[in-house]
């Protein structure tokens, strides 16, 4: 299933949007994150977490865990109550309204109701974030041919979101999220609403994209995708995060031993 995987690569190397010595920093940092949205019931509680750059990181916990608070607190919908998230070195939270756009930038978001625009053609939806940075009508075209043809709906850009298949509008949905050539991927139960083998599927697409580099934050109560791969696991419990580092394909097979 990969598609020409030497010829998609992040854009975000050293130095390009943020200084050099980035290189060398986590990707993402939680230092002692807290979040409540009563407050009785923290959602988080002095979350502490690493992922380093190009980790395949599955976040898993129950419902209300705070799976999806901790993706949206990355690329600034919300704001931790205590604490710090740094991006390569930089607290998210201090960042200006002007500057949230371009963290952005470097970030890509997948989400369980793929949060398309129905009467826009598959071409549309996945060109935005390329015509949001202004960028040349020839180049949005060839990127955008680029990622249809590596999630596998090659000559589909001119067809209507409404009459694609809810796994293939996630294919639309996760083109859309690469387009940028983003060093993040954000996913937020990207297969909650696919049948079990569709699921299976995204997951190998994701595990395609990571392949180049790309560093991937894919949350989902999934245990079948859990047990299925040996990728790192945080657990969210009580609002802390607890690491299994092998995943539970190892851990489990250790346990066995």
């Amino acid at each position: 299933m990969v598609r020409n995987v030497s010829a998609f690569r992040p854009a975000l190397r050293s130095g390009q949007r943020f200084d050099a010595s980035a290189a060398a920093r986590p990707i993402l940092t939680f230092e002692s994150v807290f979040k409540s949205y009563r407050t009785d019931q923290p959602v988080l509680r002095g979350t502490n977490l690493i992922v380093e750059r190009g980790e395949f990181v599955f976040i898993t916990g129950p419902s209300g865990a705070g799976k999806s608070t901790l993706l949206r607190l990355v690329y600034c919908a919300e704001q931790a109550d205590d604490g710090r998230i740094l991006f390569l070195g930089r607290d998210v939270a201090r960042l200006t309204e002007a500057s949230i756009p371009v963290l952005r930038r470097n970030m890509g978001v997948v989400f369980q109701d793929f949060r398309l625009v129905p009467a826009w053609t598959v071409f549309d939806n996945v060109a935005i974030p390329l015509e949001i940075l202004g960028s040349p009508a020839r180049l949005i075209r060839t990127r955008v041919g680029e990622v249809l043809e590596r999630v596998g709906l090659a000559g589909r850009g001119v067809d209507k979101v409404s009459g694609l298949s809810g796994g293939e509008q996630q294919r639309v949905a996760i083109a859309r999220a690469i387009v940028g050539e983003p060093a993040l991927i954000l996913a937020d139960e990207p297969t909650g609403n696919l049948d079990p083998q569709l699921a299976i599927d995204i997951l190998g697409l994701f595990e395609e994209i990571h392949e180049t580099g790309t560093t991937i934050l894919f949350a989902t109560h999934d245990r079948s995708l859990l047990e299925l791969r040996s990728h790192r696991i945080v657990v969210l419990n009580e609002g802390r995060a607890i690491d299994v580092p092998q995943g539970l394909a190892v851990a489990m097979d250790d346990a066995g031993r």
